[in-house]
């Protein structure tokens, strides 16, 4: 009985690679950069089984070409990438990476927050620059961290991290979630808010929402004006939660202090946005999960969630189970 046809849209950690190969006939893009939609089309109407990425679109028009996909297994906790309810209506389940990335990705949030508080960037670009000439007790005067005020934005499983990592460094933590966590209030001493109230009072705003149609550009003009002027922005969720244009007038005009990006719309960022010319930005090419270990962690379960669909069983991280 022939293997059946798979397609990976990159490059992954060996081990999963070797699992999917053992079971199917593997075709992995091996090009750093994602295949164009064409490409993606293409293998898709060859293949039982793809593995995909954010930045792999998975629309209608695909599955309509793809009469034999049993399974879709993204590499991801997100999946706004893929038309889910064309998956169910076609029984197709699609799988995901949930609950193994979010230790990682707080620690890079909170590597963002200290680095934006502290001028991190700026001043390894200042000694690179050859402009380091002596000490001087005004240069790159940052803000303290310890003893701040944090605002989280969604307090799901990376939420929930950075609040606990901000509770040594004595911060004060507020929070907003469509769901209320009075467990978590209790237990960590964290305290719910609305979004008018966290940004006026925080001192750093970090933001862990999902994106959904009232998550699009959630921080925009009116948000940013409520901000402090020394706040400090970090975003590890996804570039479009924040009104991009509206961040560069905010930066540029010091209505906040700093902002600190690992997303941004669109990725990767257009080599002429005008926030690459800001000072007061950092920003990382979507690395807060780029662990070794999570990284492969996430390879395998995608592996595990697209053998299962082919098996013609759920995976076990199914995006759309309950209506299948």
């Amino acid at each position: 009985m022939p293997k059946p046809k798979v397609f990976v849209t990159r490059r992954m950690a060996q081990i999963a690679l070797d699992l999917i190969s053992k079971n199917t006939e593997m075709t992995v893009w091996e090009d750093d950069q994602p295949p164009s939609y064409d490409i993606l089309r293409e293998e898709a109407r060859k293949s039982e089984g793809l593995v995909t990425l954010l930045e792999d679109q998975i629309n209608e028009d695909l599955f309509k070409d793809s009469p034999n996909l049993k399974v879709i297994s993204q590499m991801a906790v997100g999946f706004d990438n893929i038309d889910i309810d064309n998956a169910t209506k076609r029984g197709i389940p699609v799988g995901h990476t949930p609950n193994v990335l979010s230790k990682t990705v707080a620690d890079c949030t909170f590597a963002l927050l200290l680095a934006g508080a502290r001028r991190i960037v700026e001043a390894d670009r200042y000694v690179r620059k050859g402009e380091w000439k002596s000490w001087h007790p005004m240069a790159f005067l940052g803000k303290d961290v310890f003893e701040g005020t944090l605002g989280l934005i969604g307090l799901g499983g990376v939420g929930l991290e950075v609040a606990k990592r901000a509770k040594g460094f004595d911060m004060e933590v507020l929070y907003y979630d469509i769901y209320r966590r009075e467990d978590q209030e209790k237990a960590l001493g964290i305290i719910f808010n609305d979004i008018p109230t966290i940004l006026k009072r925080s001192d750093f705003i970090s933001l862990h929402t999902p994106l959904t149609p009232d998550t699009y550009h959630l921080i925009s003009d009116k948000q940013l004006a409520m901000m402090k002027p020394d706040s400090i922005l970090i975003n590890t969720s996804r570039g479009s939660v924040i009104d991009q244009k509206a961040l560069y007038k905010a930066l540029k005009h010091k209505i906040i202090g700093v902002a600190a990006l690992d997303v941004t719309d669109p990725e990767p960022i257009n080599e002429d946005d005008p926030l690459l010319d800001l000072d007061n930005l950092i920003i990382l090419p979507h690395i807060a999960s780029a662990s070794v270990a999570t990284r492969t962690k996430m390879a395998l379960m995608a592996a595990e969630n697209l053998l299962a669909g082919l098996r013609g069983d759920i995976p076990p991280n199914c995006v759309n189970a309950k209506e299948l």
